[in-house]
């Protein structure tokens, strides 16, 4: 019997690749995240100024994701999925001009050509994985897909530990400020391909992957390609449903946890412990571990445990962690960053999945507000770089642990209106 089924019959190819792409977005993600010091560094910037990376990369999640949710009610999932992939792949590429450029506003540039590709890819995606198989397993369907999503982002850590960090020049910012304009050019061209090298040869994967779907026919029972686009309709059942918009409210302040967890636990760990960059970016590998080996003991235990009690365990968890980093800035806060990625772990597609629950035809718009959440690792690193350059990293944590406050909220709720099944 289908219900008996993880995924559709004829889908377990389609799945497969589609858990590639999961691994491929968390690649960009966590590259992405030492940006803000790696740019600090290069461009003499406050960690305010350097933020704009992560503004840059998720501001681009949330102008997209309107627009790939019309192109899949439109089309298929599998031309949002192919749409994603290509963008993401011009926007990898820019990162060769923009080290020859060696202007902070070119990869700025590139980011967010990257990062709407992977909005679009993202859009389509989760949704799609949803739609492979029975809606009584759709959430769990979801978060063995989103385990894999943490193999890409233990990659993309370990490329900027290994090719990137290590590559960034010891000299301080006053200590540039006194070299010479040529001098200076040299030090950053050097640190500047360092950092485009792996974007680059990330684009030339993701090529393959885009060829690997497009000789694929992907169509889930539930699509009909060429259907009218009611926006304005869905949009207003979708707002007037209050378990879907709190679920938008939720992602965006769990994406901003994650964001700002991983953002700066550098600065954190620096500051804490007196290593530097690359010393400090075999913690954030750490945390990312934690992050890839808790998905998937997650995934099993949503077999037992109902979603959204875990949701909210995790994020009550997550706030007293984050609560030991303010309060004790030395190992034990450490450990305690390292330690949210357990909290973080479940979040996304457990959010994801309960928000979405019996939307039907409403699920592709409502898949684009969800992502268009993801404006929260846009907005709150902004939020908590500023705190960082006024009172230091340790009470910059706080913001992430009133962003859990939040979630463990939303976990609550679904509780109380009995609408957490374990799906």
């Amino acid at each position: 019997m289908a219900e008996r089924h993880f995924v559709y019959p004829g889908m377990k190819l389609p799945f497969a690749l589609l858990v590639v792409c999961f691994a491929a977005w968390g690649v960009a993600a966590n590259m992405t995240d030492p940006l803000v010091q790696v740019f600090s560094r290069v461009f003499s910037m406050s960690t305010l100024q350097a933020s704009l990376v992560q503004f840059a990369y998720y501001g681009a999640y949330f102008c997209l994701a309107l627009p790939a949710a019309f192109i899949n009610r439109r089309f298929s999932y599998r031309t949002g999925v192919l749409t994603g992939l290509g963008l993401a792949i011009l926007g990898a590429f820019l990162f060769y001009p923009a080290s020859i450029a060696m202007t902070y506003g070119y990869f700025l540039l590139a980011l967010f050509t990257l990062a709407g590709g992977l909005s679009i890819l993202e859009t389509s995606a989760n949704p799609f994985v949803i739609a492979m198989g029975p809606e009584d397993n759709a959430t769990r369907r979801l978060n063995f897909a989103q385990a894999f999503n943490p193999v890409g982002t233990n990659i993309g850590v370990f490329l900027s530990a290994a090719l990137i960090l290590p590559n960034l020049n010891t000299a301080s910012s006053e200590e540039r400020a006194a070299l010479g304009a040529e001098a200076l050019l040299a030090i950053r061209s050097d640190e500047l391909q360092a950092v485009m090298l792996p974007y680059v040869g990330f684009a030339f994967v993701l090529v393959a992957i885009w060829i690997a779907i497009a000789l694929r026919p992907m169509r889930t029972r539930q699509e009909a390609a060429g259907g009218n686009v009611a926006f304005g309709a869905t949009l207003r059942r979708l707002l007037g449903n209050r378990h879907y918009t709190f679920g938008v409210v939720a992602q965006f302040f769990n994406v901003a946890a994650q964001t700002c967890t991983w953002t700066f636990t550098l600065q954190y760990v620096m500051a804490a412990l007196g290593v530097n960059e690359a010393g400090a970016g075999w913690y954030l590998q750490a945390s990312l571990i934690v992050f890839l080996i808790s998905r998937f003991v997650m995934t099993w235990a949503m077999g037992l445990v109902r979603p959204a009690l875990l949701l909210t365990v995790m994020a009550l968890s997550g706030s007293a962690l984050s609560l030991i980093a303010v309060v004790v800035p030395g190992v034990p806060g450490v450990w305690a960053v390292v330690a949210l990625s357990v909290s973080l772990s479940l979040m996304f597609p457990t959010i994801y999945g309960l928000a979405l629950h019996g939307l039907g035809e409403d699920t592709k718009f409502g898949a684009a507000g969800l992502v268009m959440a993801i404006l929260g690792g846009a907005l709150m690193p902004m939020v908590q770089g500023a705190l960082l350059d006024g009172f230091g990293p340790a009470l910059s944590y706080i913001v992430p642990g009133l962003c859990f406050l939040v979630i463990a909220a939303y976990g609550v709720f679904d509780l109380s209106r009995g609408a957490a099944r374990r799906v």
